[in-house]
């Protein structure tokens, strides 16, 4: 760390957790009937009997909070982790399920971040599939537990959030100032065929694939007309969004000229600008940072580990050696997830 960086403050915005009922519950799922490429993770991490590519660490290092994940906080210079149950979350489950274990996961979060203030900041989990329900959810955990925005792995039952059944629950985001962070999962089954191989079902290459596509369905939509002050977070430095900005506004301008797309206000570059912004998770390149900074602005882009699936260290490395000025590396590492995020700036800061 340099004289500039040692005193920084770094808060992590896409940190991954579990809880003992919620992996009970995923164990089951693999054991489940379906083609889902969610499977082949879920298997190597929760039902990791005879599978040579097991990584049973992945699941402790999910469930401890309060020990190893403090303890590699402490020792990388890592102030708070924005906490946020592990994909695919509680999105495979059937509504009931999902509906309670969500429940039950925004307890216990807001239990820990009690317990350490300082260090923990966290999204609310909800059930998307029982809107109603997610709607009462929502509510609470901001206005009762005061947890810090909302986590949505990507598409549920094979539908995005820009399905008209989902309005309740975007309509009382924006309501509740509270930010939607839209995490990867594998692709849903329409796109599923072509990543079956080569390890394209999940952070290589589908992930990225899936989270892009939702986003720009949410951009083309018209939705945000409809919900002008929603905002929507997403990782992996964008997954690449803004670097087809050009294309996709020239193309969606022929879209709509030929009746394929809705009427837009704004250009969906524009909205991009307006109702987005992305974090740095598991995508340290300099140069796809300072491309995203021009592109976007450097108060849309927040800094993340991605911790226990990326390593702590590289991350606050890539961080600290980033060529931009020292108040952008403020505001990349804390100023601007305080503000998206709700999160208590450090001069209000008490003792954990």
């Amino acid at each position: 760390m340099t004289a500039e960086t040692k005193t920084i403050r770094r808060i992590a915005t896409e940190e991954a957790f579990s809880i003992p009922e919620v992996s009970a519950a995923l164990r089951g799922v693999c054991h489940e009937p379906g083609n889902s490429l969610d499977l082949p993770l879920l298997r190597r991490i929760y039902d990791a009997a005879g599978d040579k590519h097991a990584q049973p660490e992945l699941l402790t290092l999910l469930l401890d909070l309060e020990e190893t994940r403090l303890q590699d906080m402490d020792a990388n210079g890592v102030d708070m982790h924005l906490l946020s149950l592990t994909a695919p979350g509680v999105q495979m489950f059937d509504a009931d399920t999902a509906c309670e274990l969500a429940t039950l996961a925004n307890d216990r979060l807001a239990e820990v971040i009690r317990r350490h203030p300082t260090r923990f900041a966290g999204l609310a989990s909800f059930a998307p599939h029982a809107p109603k329900r997610a709607v009462k959810e929502m509510e609470r955990a901001i206005r009762t537990l005061k947890l810090n925005g909302f986590m949505v792995n990507s598409h549920t039952g094979n539908d995005y959030l820009d399905h008209p059944r989902f309005f309740p629950i975007l309509e009382a985001a924006e309501a509740l100032d509270a930010c939607i962070y839209i995490h990867p999962r594998a692709p849903s089954d329409g796109l599923a065929a072509p990543f079956r191989e080569y390890g394209l079902d999940s952070a290589q290459w589908g992930y990225g694939i899936e989270v892009s596509t939702h986003a720009v369905r949410m951009l083309v939509s018209g939705l945000f007309d409809r919900f002008p002050k929603l905002k929507i977070c997403i990782g992996h430095m964008g997954e690449g969004v803004h670097f087809w900005s050009w294309r996709l506004d020239f193309m969606n301008k022929r879209a709509q000229m030929r009746g394929a797309a809705p009427k837009l206000k704004l250009a969906p570059s524009e909205y991009f600008k307006r109702n987005f912004v992305i974090t740095t998770s598991g995508q340290e390149s300099h140069l796809a940072l300072d491309y995203s900074i021009k592109a976007l602005g450097v108060e849309n882009v927040l800094w993340a580990i991605d911790y226990p699936y990326q390593s702590s260290a590289p991350a606050v490395a890539f961080m600290d050696s980033a060529p931009v000025s020292a108040a952008d590396r403020e505001k990349l590492y804390h100023g601007n997830a305080e503000h998206v995020f709700h999160i208590q700036a450090a001069s209000a800061r008490g003792a954990d």
